[in-house]
């Protein structure tokens, strides 16, 4: 690995740099004289511009050399990566010590959810969780933030539009029962009259890095039952005391701090403040089962503390349909207590509703006085349907501002209607034809409903001749670059000393939205989270047994490093410094890679 000074500017180093890829490629001669050429002139490009990506213009023309190397080396390229905050591997011991410590971190300090495979209330284990912090580019997580009140504000005025929520999901109604009941609520409770104008959304924005041009896309938009605002927030001070024990205190500066369960709580709150009556409780719903105890218990245990006189009650739909009525101005009565605000965790998929009855306890609840997050129409508001209506040309400017628009179509990727009409017929042919391009999603919350690589092929087949293909999604799959980390999870056969993996990582960035159809009372963002995966795996999510839990580690560029060769394996790399460089396999091996990083 050949490293590049500094020098007095940028063009010395970028010449530096291009000679000694220049004789690289000459010495091995893998590539053709051609090839060698244009990599020699695309590297020369690069360097010049990564230690100072300080404008538009200079990023946007280090990207465009990415993209032309690419092109250049005719595929050879297809994996990207970014460099762990740490060198890795670590020393067996110190990683056998350190592990020892971080588990007994996590269990003391509630880092923790109830077994899936051997339940027992009286025991917890701790969450799946990544050892180091994840690299993350400062730019794109700033970007992120900035824009959570402009996505707060999409979703308030979405969920407020009957017509908008109407027509989008009109073809997804006919086939999705599940959506369909929701939908219909949603009219019983606007014909009867909306008792309750206020809305509380605690939102949770989804992203992945994009490896074509180390920008976020968004992935979803969570609009009911956002999780992990309680774990993550004790996740930062973990990562914090990881790097302590492996003494890079001069790290911690790079871990962002995070109050989402402060500013959550607050959340709920306010609301609580606007139903105006004291003696108000606070119900959260609830699955029968709760897995993830402590991450809802960490919100309720917030919420006494930030205001130990309101009272936080726990009941399931099967509950509340058996013991809730309403009073005589509408007031939801349980138990003989008032309910102020209503905080789903539960209610999001048809499992959860195990009758009429369940259902009876929804649509009671939409007819009280409570103050509900989400209302029915703010649950509506972000299902995969209307996510989707929302990237369609001229859409967003019905409900933003032109310079609000262009920011969020910024993070959009492609998203298309499988309806039975012309559109939906090309985004079914282009299924078919490049399965491995996509993602097929339904209507559903939750991890694990979603399709990937060749079942969407298969999925879209069976169904492209049916009603059912309507109640379906097709995203554009986004590519994230890959990181190595080490994924600790309970029951580990490994020793305690789990292997090397690639991950990627997937951020979410809360806000908090309160207001009604005439205003917005409450709009800010609050906090994040990263939920990190094994690079082979589909779904992330951690609730659902598929992710581990994780702490973006802010750098200045997306450090990604292109691989010229894919047959080398990533034990083969050295953990890239703080300087732009050029990478070799070692002696006698060909070049295989330019790593873009810059300095913190």
């Amino acid at each position: 690995m050949v490293g590049v000074g500094g020098g007095e500017n940028g063009r010395d180093s970028s010449c530096r740099v291009a000679v000694t890829v220049k004789v690289i490629c000459r010495r091995h001669g893998r590539l053709t004289r051609q090839n060698q050429a244009e990599i020699y002139l695309k590297v020369d490009q690069l360097v010049g511009f990564l230690c100072n990506l300080t404008t538009p213009q200079k990023r946007r023309h280090v990207e465009n050399s990415v993209a032309n190397v690419k092109k250049t080396n005719k595929g050879k390229m297809d994996q990207n990566r970014m460099a762990p905050c740490l060198q890795l591997p670590l020393d067996n011991k110190l990683l056998e010590n350190v592990i020892e410590k971080a588990k007994d971190w996590a269990l003391m300090h509630g880092a923790c959810m109830r077994s899936r495979t051997n339940l027992n209330k009286d025991v917890l284990q701790f969450a799946p969780f990544v050892l180091l912090p994840s690299t993350f580019p400062r730019r794109e997580f700033k970007k992120a933030v900035e824009i959570q009140p402009i996505l707060n504000e999409l979703v308030h005025k979405v969920a407020h539009d009957y017509e908008f929520l109407s027509s989008s999901l009109k073809s997804t109604n006919t086939v999705d029962h599940f959506t369909r009941r929701l939908f219909e609520i949603y009219e019983t409770v606007r014909k009867d009259g909306i008792t309750q104008p206020t809305s509380l959304g605690l939102l949770r924005s989804d992203y992945l890095l994009n490896c074509d041009s180390g920008t976020i896309k968004q992935v979803e938009i969570n609009t009911v039952a956002s999780s992990f605002g309680g774990i993550s927030t004790h996740l930062g001070h973990y990562h914090r005391y990881v790097l302590q024990e492996l003494g890079r205190m001069d790290m911690i500066q790079n871990l962002p701090e995070n109050h989402a369960l402060q500013g959550l709580c607050q959340g709920m709150l306010e609301a609580w403040k606007l139903y105006n009556n004291e003696k108000a409780v606070i119900m959260f719903v609830v699955e029968d089962v709760t897995y993830n105890i402590c991450d809802q218990r960490f919100h309720e245990f917030e919420l006494r503390s930030q205001n130990p006189n309101v009272p936080v009650i726990r009941r399931n739909l099967t509950q509340i349909s058996e013991r809730a009525k309403l009073g005589s101005k509408k007031e939801l009565i349980l138990d003989d207590m008032e309910v102020g605000v209503i905080y789903f965790r539960a209610g999001y998929e048809p499992g959860h509703y195990h009758s009429e009855n369940e259902w009876n306890a929804r649509l009671l609840m939409e007819r009280s006085r409570a103050i509900k997050c989400p209302s029915i129409y703010y649950h509506l508001a972000g299902t995969k349907k209307v996510q989707q209506a929302l990237a369609k040309p001229g859409v967003l400017e019905k409900f933003l501002s032109p310079d609000k628009t262009s920011v969020v179509k910024e993070i959009f990727t492609g998203l298309y209607s499988l309806d039975k009409d012309e559109f939906g017929d090309r985004a079914v042919q282009m299924a078919i034809e490049n399965p491995g391009h996509f993602v097929l999603k339904p209507q559903r919350e939750g991890g694990g409903n979603n399709v990937y690589g060749d079942k969407v092929r298969t999925a879209v087949e069976a169904m492209k001749d049916s009603e059912e293909r309507s109640a379906w999604i097709l995203m554009e799959r986004i590519s994230p670059p890959m990181q190595l980390n080490y994924l600790v999870r309970p029951g580990d056969p490994n020793n305690g000393c789990p292997p090397l993996s690639d991950v990627v990582g997937e951020l979410g960035i809360f806000g908090v939205v309160i207001g009604d159809s005439e205003k917005i009372l409450v709009n800010k963002q609050v906090g994040h989270m990263l939920r990190t995966k094994l690079s082979t795996a589909d779904e992330g999510g951690v609730a659902a047994g598929l992710g581990a839990l994780d702490s973006p580690y802010l750098c200045k560029s997306t450090n990604k490093i292109m691989l010229l060769d894919p047959s080398l394996q990533p034990d083969r790399w050295r953990s890239p410094g703080r300087e732009a460089r050029v990478a070799s396999g070692g002696p006698g091996e060909t070049l295989v890679g330019i790593d873009l990083c810059q300095p913190n």
